[in-house]
């Protein structure tokens, strides 16, 4: 077989599935503990904090994406996802309940959105993923969000574990999680089906590939630091 051959879209999809797969955050400690019901109120407010300024990114990269095309139909299926994080109205969207989550954790939400105390490796390494959409072409940055692939279980998987390990966290809290059970699985089908269709190469696709491992390392990243952070503060 020719190495420089496209691989097929079947070929391609399970390509993108299993590196994911793989290096998904699931599989970090952090999140581990945080599924057996092992983390402190700390260690859980910590992640709120920070995985926040993650959440703000997204709309950002977005718009990145939409920027990058010229095609009109492309940009009305894409543009959904900005108002699902940002919202109709102020006040609504995916950003919204996570401050919701925030106060449900007994933070401050105002303290959370001013993302004054955001971990200066989180902040890094989302500002990378923006960086990595800005610079990248639409197909490999629309890949780069793949690890949407993996949300729904993920998130179902929190929602039982919160539920049932921290009962303290009010119900309303969980409104993000559950909301993006069924939206991920939308975006991902859209934009796997835009990416095929679109990385005829295998130049394209190994790009496509490269973008969604580097996407895995940024949310990996993101808990290493807050792991780091609450063992230092446990310690101290």
């Amino acid at each position: 077989m020719n190495p420089e051959a496209p691989l097929s879209s079947q070929h391609f999809v399970e390509r993108l599935r299993d590196e994911g797969a793989r290096r998904y955050h699931d599989a970090h400690p952090f999140h581990q503990r945080m599924h057996e019901g092992q983390l402190s109120k700390l260690e859980l407010q910590t992640w709120v904090l920070n995985r926040y300024y993650y959440q703000t990114r997204i709309p950002i990269k977005d718009a990145l994406i939409l920027a990058k095309s010229d095609s009109p139909d492309f940009r009305r299926s894409w543009i959904h996802r900005i108002e699902d994080h940002d919202g109709a109205e102020p006040g609504e969207g995916g950003l919204a309940q996570w401050l919701k989550l925030a106060e449900a954790v007994d933070l401050d939400p105002d303290d959370v959105a001013s993302c004054s105390q955001v971990l200066p490796g989180v902040r890094f390494a989302c500002d990378g993923y923006v960086q990595l959409v800005r610079e990248s072409p639409l197909v490999v940055a629309v890949a780069s969000s793949l690890t949407e692939f993996f949300a729904p279980d993920l998130m179902s998987k929190r929602i039982e574990a919160w539920e049932t390990h921290y009962p303290w966290v009010a119900a309303a809290g969980l409104g993000y999680f559950r909301t993006r059970v069924t939206r991920a699985r939308r975006d991902s089908e859209e934009a796997v089906a835009f990416v095929v269709q679109n990385a005829r190469s295998r130049e394209l696709q190994e790009a496509c590939v490269a973008a969604l491992i580097r996407k895995t390392e940024v949310l990996w990243h993101l808990l290493d630091c807050v792991q780091l952070a609450t063992a230092e503060a446990r310690q101290g």
